[in-house]
């Protein structure tokens, strides 16, 4: 149901003051970096390197292409609809099931918040230790860690993003490190470039193609993030127009580095030692026969799981507040604070289910719900695409080549499905939130049905 319809004989609502438009193109730019980058490079490299072995890099260069191909969809989407919810939006304008449009952003919802569990689960494993040298309670940290986010986004968009930009730029920092010591290693010698073409996965044929794509499902964890950045639409100057450029240099660069980092860990690191660390890039400081300090990285890292976990909580708080906008959710979510004009009900939301799901898994587990979750979603939407190509709009917009989104979905449900040779417990986790959300939705529905009956 559209925001401007109303129940017959009911006056419309009050409107809540809208968003505030604070990002420009080079700060959108930024955004898209810092979103994409963080958690799933630096905490969930070393599990990847677990199910697919020295050849590292294979699955990183998978993920780029598929993370292409949907960013594409989301661009043109962007275009047409620039508003704030994201796929649910769009899986409502192209299929018009309102149940489908409330599962595709519930799941979203729970991507974003089972992303920023994960970063939180980094934030309080090997990194932590190497500068405390004591094993803090890994929850209670979590917990904490989750609040003091939580906090930073109430206080308005404007400062989560400015923090956002300088956690970006340190995150970026940490990585151009490791390149700068996987080429000081080259230069005199060192590595073991064999260990680039080894498969952990025994045998060929079938066995090898499920690992490999294990390891690429697990790992475009780390490409997620781009589809967080269209829910920032409504607080974007000129969304038409910033959005393509900021999509798709965003992708290619952290794609780039993606490819880079995972050369130069395998390159350095026996895959095996990588997939016993939560901290597998300080691994990689460790070895390369640089004298960097060890604290000093191991804080940068700790930045760059901060950066993901608080754009995570942010844009599922958003997407809240869209979703509240169309009626999905009640619409008492999208209530804003009257001074600060951030989504306070959204907030508070995202925040409790973010802390049920921190203690529900660990970092791989979490990571690899995210992507599975995401994955169901991004084949929605590449369908969507086409679909909605039935539906003009009165302004220019990009638009994406046909072959593009109809691969996107494809490789997307190829990912998605036991193919990719993920544990039982992911489906299990993703299965027990689908059922929450079913219950939210006949919990809304009984709402709805109330107030047209008063």
């Amino acid at each position: 149901m559209s925001t401007a319809e109303t129940t017959a004989g009911t006056p419309a609502p009050a409107e809540e003051p809208g968003l505030k438009r604070v990002l420009g193109p080079k700060l959108l730019i930024l955004f898209v970096i810092g979103d994409i980058l963080g958690t799933g490079i630096y905490a969930t490299t070393g599990k990847v390197a677990g199910k697919v072995g020295g050849a590292l890099w294979l699955p990183f260069a998978i993920g780029f292409v598929v993370a292409i191909l949907t960013a594409a969809s989301y661009v043109e989407l962007v275009g047409k609809y620039p508003k704030a919810a994201g796929a649910a939006l769009y899986t409502q304008k192209a299929f018009k099931v309102p149940f489908l449009t409330f599962i595709v952003a519930f799941m979203v919802m729970c991507s974003g918040l089972s992303s920023a569990s994960a970063a939180a689960r980094a934030f309080s494993g090997d990194y932590l230790s190497e500068l405390t040298g004591d094993a803090l309670p890994p929850t209670l940290v979590a917990i904490c860690f989750i609040l003091l986010l939580a906090a930073l986004n109430l206080r308005g968009v404007s400062e989560s993003v400015k923090t956002n930009v300088v956690l970006t730029l340190v995150e970026l920092t940490g990585l151009v490190i490791i390149l700068a010591i996987g080429a000081w290693a080259v230069l005199n010698g060192d590595g073991e470039p064999s260990r680039l073409g080894e498969f952990e996965a025994s045998g060929t044929g079938y066995a090898l193609m499920t690992g490999v794509l294990g390891a690429t499902a697990l790992g475009f964890f780390a490409f997620v993030g781009f589809e967080d950045s269209v829910n920032m639409a409504e607080e974007t100057k000129d969304p038409v127009r910033t959005f393509p450029r900021a999509i798709f240099i965003g992708v290619a660069v952290t794609g780039t580095i993606y490819v880079l980092v995972a050369l130069v860990s395998s390159l350095l690191v026996d895959y095996k030692v990588l997939e016993g660390s939560s901290g597998p890039l300080l691994e990689v400081v460790k070895a390369g026969g640089v004298d960097f300090p060890h604290k000093l990285f191991a804080l940068i890292a700790l930045f760059a799981v901060t950066n993901s976990a608080l754009i995570n909580i942010m844009m599922a708080s958003r997407l809240c507040y869209g979703m509240a906008n169309e009626r999905i959710l009640p619409r008492g979510m999208a209530r804003v604070l009257p001074t600060r004009r951030t989504p306070v009900v959204g907030i508070a939301f995202v925040t409790l289910l973010a802390i049920g799901l921190v203690s529900t898994g660990e970092i791989e587990g979490l990571g690899d719900t995210t992507s599975f979750l995401l994955l169901c979603v991004f084949a929605v939407v590449n369908i969507a695409v086409l679909v909605l190509r039935r539906d003009p709009v009165d302004h220019q917009h990009f638009r994406t080549p046909t072959v593009l989104p109809v691969l996107g979905a494809l490789t997307a449900l190829i990912l998605a499905s036991p193919l990719a040779d993920r544990p039982a417990d992911v489906y299990i986790r993703a299965g027990v939130l689908l059922a929450v959300g079913v219950g939210l939705w006949a919990l809304n529905k009984v709402v709805l049905l109330v107030r047209s009956e008063d």
